[in-house]
């Protein structure tokens, strides 16, 4: 399809306001998805080349973030390789089965996620002791949500940032930064199938993926300068979003 200058500037403009968003709870996808198929843009191809464009946010946000001391990267190698394995093996997966029965079940872990995170006004405003160990946390939790990611994908940053607040103790601006690192693994993964298989639109990515990373470097450093209420009330509101957007697609 002919991408003409007007559609270039939609798709970059989309991309600022995703990347905003998905730097601080996630989420950024039930943005630039609908802008890719909005333009024209056939439902395979919108998908790969919103990884593309999803990658220089993911990427942006969580090197921002370690520059200013939020995370250390080599700290959470375990969770990075087996994001890395799950991914790929979700990835993998799609292409044989149906992912007609996992919308469903996300659909309503999302609602207990929301539920709880709204019926629980303290969770994650400070630092509490891990409930797991983090070797073993990150091997399990890199596995499952790293293969979900790969697999279907809406959500998969909301489950990092509450797993790590709920069994690592972790605050929530902690878990929202670890939270990039991860994605950015599983980001990558997909992405490099979806190059292999030539689907990815570069004109179109390329815009986005501008927009990514001025609208993830504004997100992320707001995060590091306010306090967690404001993050708490951002995810429930981006959770909330993707509820409905997953229903929607699903049900209507």
């Amino acid at each position: 399809m002919e991408l003409t200058i007007p559609i270039l500037v939609l798709l970059f403009l989309a991309g600022i306001l995703a990347g905003f968003i998905d730097s601080i709870a996630g989420g950024g996808g039930i943005i630039t998805v609908p802008a890719l198929l909005a333009v024209g843009i056939p439902p395979h191809q919108a998908l790969a080349t919103n990884k593309l464009q999803s990658s220089c946010g993911s990427l942006t946000a969580a090197l921002n973030y370690t520059r200013r001391g939020l995370m250390n990267p080599r700290e959470l190698f375990t969770g990075f390789f087996f994001s890395f394995l799950g991914a790929l093996s979700g990835a993998i997966a799609v292409q044989f089965f149906e992912a007609a029965f996992l919308e469903n079940l996300i659909i309503a872990m999302l609602i207990v996620l929301f539920a709880y995170t709204a019926l629980s006004p303290k969770l994650g405003f400070k630092q509490q002791p891990h409930k797991i160990g983090h070797g073993l946390f990150y091997t399990v939790f890199g596995l499952l949500i790293g293969f979900y990611d790969g697999f279907f994908g809406p959500g998969t940053g909301s489950f990092w940032t509450i797993s790590l607040v709920l069994l690592l103790g972790l605050d929530l601006k902690q878990a929202t930064a670890q939270t990039k690192l991860f994605n950015v693994t599983s980001n990558l993964v997909a992405l490099s199938i979806f190059l292999y298989s030539g689907l990815v639109l570069w004109g179109a990515g390329l815009a986005m993926g501008i927009g990514q990373i001025i609208g993830a470097y504004c997100g992320s450093t707001l995060v590091s300068k306010r306090e967690v209420q404001f993050i708490r009330v951002f995810f429930l509101i981006v959770v909330a979003a993707t509820i409905i957007r997953l229903a929607v697609t699903r049900f209507c």
